[in-house]
């Protein structure tokens, strides 16, 4: 079992950047993709962003591509999301996700989770 620890997240203005982070241990952690989910009050959690297990491939939902950029270091055990431009309707708890498929982009494909960090984006 993956643990999974998030860091990173607060409170930005509109048009801002946040770098969220996400620290793995329990596992050799290049034997997984990685992901970035979110959920906002009252909505279901949805796929954000991904990234294969070398670091290869990327996926990004469609909202957030040109503005967010997942990158992981396999020596460091770690995944970050560089998020540029952010828009209020980026606010959500995040979550990384651990999965041992090549690539996952949907939520039954993760089966490891942190606890979720909260980015608020203020209008």
């Amino acid at each position: 079992q993956v643990q999974l620890v998030e860091s990173g997240g607060g409170l930005v203005q509109a048009g801002g950047s946040l770098r969220l982070s996400c620290a793995a241990s329990g596992v050799t952690f290049s034997r997984y993709s990685m992901g970035w989910l979110r959920q906002a009050p009252g909505k279901e959690r949805e796929f954000v962003a991904a990234i294969s297990r070398s670091g290869s491939n990327t996926y990004y939902r469609s909202s957030v591509k040109g503005r967010f950029t997942i990158s992981r270091d396999n020596a460091q055990n770690t995944v970050h999301p560089q998020m540029n431009s952010l828009r209020p309707e980026d606010t959500a708890v995040y979550y990384c996700a651990a999965s041992p498929l090549v690539i996952a982009t949907i939520t039954a494909d993760f089966g490891s989770w942190g606890q979720g960090t909260q980015v608020t984006v203020s209008s």
